[in-house]
C-alpha cells in the first residue's frame, strides 16, 4: 500500500459502511437484485443532483454511452467524433454501436476537444459528435451546439469524470445526454461497475432503458435488440449513500486542488488549466513534466518508489492503440494529443487526502525532478506500454 494512495477507497468506505450495511440488508431481505425501490430511488436521486429530468441505470459506463449512442441513432454506416486522447472506452463504445471512431486533437493547454477540429471533421456520414469532460471540467459544449444546430448532428456527452461538475451553470447531460460511469475509483464510486444516462428528453430515456433491458420494458415483450445492463439493487445502495455525500466531496477535491496549485507554484512542472466558466471537481489532479515520456517515467517510477501513487491517464492515445490501428491514423496525427500522453502525470487526489499528504508528494516530486534534471528526451508519438500500472479503483 502506498504510503500517500492515489485514490483512497477504504477510507471512502469507511464514511459509509454502516449506512451499505443496512442498506444491503434492505436488499437482502426484500430479494429485489435488479432494479427495485433502491434502483428507482437512486436514478430519481440522480437526476435532481445532475439537474435533469431523467436519470437511467445501466451496469457500467462504457454501455451507458453506448446506449446514448444507439438511443440517437448511432449505428452502421455512421462516423462519431471524438477526442484522441481519452480512456480506450469511448472509442469501444462508438465502434460496439457499429459506427466508426473519427478522431480529433484536443486543446493544447486544458487536454479538452479541439472544438474547431470536431466541427471541422463533419461528414454527410457524421451522426453524433462525444466530447470528453477529462479530469473533472466540462468541455464547450455550447459552441458544439452552437456549431452544429440545424446539421441533426446529436452531441452525447461522455461524463465518465465530471460528476457534480458544471459549465456557465448547467451540468452535463442538461438539454441533451450524457454518460457516466460510476467504476469505484469515480467521484461517484459503487463497488464494482455500474453507470447512468441522464437527459432531459423523455424519448431518449426510454430508448436507453428498452435498449438496456433487452429491447423491451415488459417482461418477454422484445420490440427491438438490445442488451442486458442493467444497475443492480446493491450498487444503487452504495451510490445513495455516496451520493449524499458527493458535494461535499467535491469541494474537499477543489480545496486538495487549490492547494496543490499553491505547492507546486514555483517550480518547474506546468499545473492544470480550468476554462473560464467552469466548476471543477478534480476527478484526476495532472500536472505536466516538461522534457518528455522519458522524463516523466522517471520521475513516475521514483515517486512509486517513495510511497506515492501516482500514475498515468493516458500513456497512449486511441489511435496508437493496437486495437484501433486499423483507423489508419499515423503517429504524428494528433501532436498535441500525442504531447499530452508523453508529459502528464496525474498526483493523488480524493476527499480524504490531507495537506500534509499533499507536501509529502510535493516534496518527493521535486526531489524527482531534481535527479531527473539531466533525463533523455524520447519521441512522444510511438506506442508504449504504460509505465506503471494505475491503482485499482483509478482506471478510466
Amino acid at each position: 500500500m502506498a504510503s500517500v494512495p492515489l485514490v483512497d477507497l477504504a477510507a471512502a468506505h469507511a464514511e459509509v459502511a454502516e449506512e451499505v450495511e443496512a442498506g444491503f440488508a434492505r436488499v437482502i431481505a426484500g430479494t429485489a437484485f435488479v432494479g427495485g425501490a433502491e434502483v428507482a430511488a437512486f436514478e430519481q436521486e440522480y437526476a435532481r443532483f445532475s439537474r435533469v429530468r431523467h436519470c437511467v441505470g445501466v451496469a457500467n459506463g462504457t454501455d451507458a454511452l453506448e446506449l446514448a449512442l444507439r438511443a440517437v441513432g448511432v449505428g452502421p454506416r455512421s462516423e462519431v467524433i471524438l477526442p484522441a486522447n481519452t480512456f480506450i472506452a469511448t472509442a469501444e463504445a462508438v465502434a460496439r454501436a457499429g459506427a466508426r471512431p473519427v478522431l480529433v486533437d484536443c486543446d493544447p493547454h486544458t487536454q479538452l476537444i479541439d472544438v474547431d477540429a470536431a466541427l471541422a471533421a463533419v461528414t454527410p456520414a457524421t451522426r453524433a459528435v462525444v466530447p470528453v469532460h477529462l479530469y473533472g471540467q466540462l468541455a464547450p459544449v455550447e459552441r458544439l451546439w452552437a456549431g452544429l444546430t440545424g446539421s441533426g448532428i446529436a452531441v452525447v456527452e461522455d461524463a465518465a469524470q465530471c460528476q457534480g461538475a458544471t459549465r456557465h451553470g448547467h451540468a452535463a447531460g442538461v438539454g441533451g445526454i450524457a454518460a457516466t460511469s460510476f467504476y469505484p475509483g469515480k467521484n461517484l464510486g459503487a463497488y464494482g461497475d455500474a453507470g447512468a444516462v441522464v437527459t432531459d428528453d423523455a424519448a431518449i430515456a426510454t430508448a436507453v432503458r428498452t435498449l438496456g433491458s433487452h429491447g423491451g420494458l415488459t417482461k418477454y415483450v422484445h420490440d427491438v435488440i438490445g442488451m442486458n445492463s442493467r444497475l443492480d439493487a446493491l450498487q444503487a445502495v452504495v451510490l445513495r449513500a455516496k451520493l449524499a455525500r458527493l458535494a461535499e466531496g467535491n469541494d474537499r477535491r477543489r480545496a486538495a486542488a487549490a492547494r496543490y496549485d499553491a505547492l507546486l507554484a514555483d517550480t518547474e512542472v506546468i499545473r492544470p488549466v480550468t476554462l473560464p466558466g467552469n466548476v471543477h471537481v478534480w476527478h484526476i489532479y495532472c500536472v505536466r513534466i516538461p522534457g518528455g515520456p522519458a522524463r516523466r517515467d522517471r520521475v513516475l517510477a521514483e515517486l512509486n518508489d517513495a510511497g506515492i501513487g501516482a500514475g498515468v491517464h493516458y500513456p497512449v492515445p486511441v489511435h496508437l492503440t493496437g486495437a484501433f490501428a486499423g483507423l489508419g491514423y499515423a503517429p504524428g496525427a494528433f501532436p498535441h494529443a500525442e504531447r499530452a500522453a508523453g508529459e502528464l502525470l496525474s498526483l493523488p487526489i480524493h476527499p480524504q487526502l490531507t495537506a500534509a499528504q499533499q507536501e509529502t508528494v510535493v516534496e518527493a516530486l521535486t526531489t524527482a525532478l531534481a535527479r531527473s534534471a539531466g533525463a533523455a528526451p524520447a519521441a512522444v508519438a510511438a506506442p508504449r506500454r504504460s509505465p506503471a500500472r494505475l491503482p485499482v479503483g483509478s482506471q478510466g
